[in-house]
């Protein structure tokens, strides 16, 4: 693997990649959430990586071909890490402005986790919440719908209305509405009936807003390829997901997945987006070894921006 600089505090770079790593806050038995755990020590930390080497495979071990000339010397990534609480609504409030230009970041009172937002916005967006017990899993795909289990305040998902499930809502013509009233008053008479419970549970996910995506949302970058990488670079208990488990994580990967969608229809920009989950500490990886893979992955995802 490349040669990494780590340093603690900014340094100066005309350029440098802008990351943002996300770890969830308390939730159930957690009073400190795993994920934060692994995330938090990376917060002003500065990478060194070289963007244009190659990664070729030796001998069955993973080498970076040598930059080919001055100008692509190692290039500095900038991290920043940011505490997201394990609530639905937060997550809606927060992460659309993790993905403007400049980035919106929430104020915090704690003075450790003040971040100032690259004004070109983050070439990286990179989420990491915590799993049951076992390895590392790279997820490939977020979920519009299915969240039925409650926060860590006791909340549940926006139910979805139907028509904001699959379509994108017009406001309609009035000889539409003229229509749409003759029907009603043809089969109702003056008052729409009440709605029967049908005993299935509401549809809850992404309703008003995100009418226009599809139901998965997967991400750009190359799962497979990165999950190799790892393997060959130490990181052996880890593979890829198709799960990112209708919850918290999953809310978060869709919700940043579709706002990076969002934004590159706005410019030639946007964040790549990708999620971790991580195990319980030591069940069986140790926070070290969390963050190791984590500030490996973000080498590796940088190299190829």
């Amino acid at each position: 693997m490349t040669p990494v600089l780590e340093t603690n505090g900014r340094h100066n770079d005309e350029h440098p990649l802008n990351v943002l790593v996300t770890g969830f806050g308390p939730f159930s038995r957690y009073s400190v959430n795993p994920s934060w755990l692994a995330v938090k020590p990376l917060h002003n930390t500065v990478l060194s990586v070289d963007t244009l080497a190659v990664p070729i495979m030796v001998d069955d071990n993973v080498v970076m071909a040598e930059p080919q000339s001055s100008s692509d010397r190692p290039r500095q990534i900038h991290i920043t890490t940011l505490e997201i609480p394990v609530v639905y609504e937060d997550v809606l409030s927060i992460v659309p402005g993790l993905h403007a230009r400049p980035p919106i970041l929430p104020i915090s009172d704690d003075s450790y986790s003040s971040v100032s937002a690259p004004h070109d916005g983050f070439d990286l967006i990179f989420h990491v919440g915590v799993a049951g017990r076992g390895p590392l899993r790279m997820e490939r795909v977020g979920h519009k719908f299915g969240y039925n289990m409650k926060d860590a305040k006791g909340c549940q998902a926006p139910i979805v209305r139907r028509e904001d499930a699959n379509r994108v809502p017009s406001e309609p013509t009035e000889a539409e509405r003229m229509e749409m009233e003759m029907a009603r008053l043809a089969n109702y008479g003056m008052d729409p009936p009440n709605v029967v419970d049908s005993g299935e549970p509401p549809k809850r996910g992404f309703g008003k807003g995100y009418e226009t995506y599809p139901e998965d949302i997967y991400t750009d970058v190359d799962v497979e390829k990165l999950v190799h990488h790892l393997k060959m670079s130490g990181v052996e208990q880890i593979y890829s997901s198709l799960d990112a488990g209708h919850y918290l994580c999953d809310f978060i990967y869709y919700c940043s997945l579709a706002e990076a969608k969002r934004a590159s229809s706005k410019s030639d920009k946007s964040s790549k987006v990708l999620f971790l989950h991580c195990p319980p500490v030591n069940q069986p990886l140790s926070t070290e070894e969390v963050t190791d893979a984590i500030k490996k992955s973000i080498i590796w995802l940088c190299g190829g921006l």
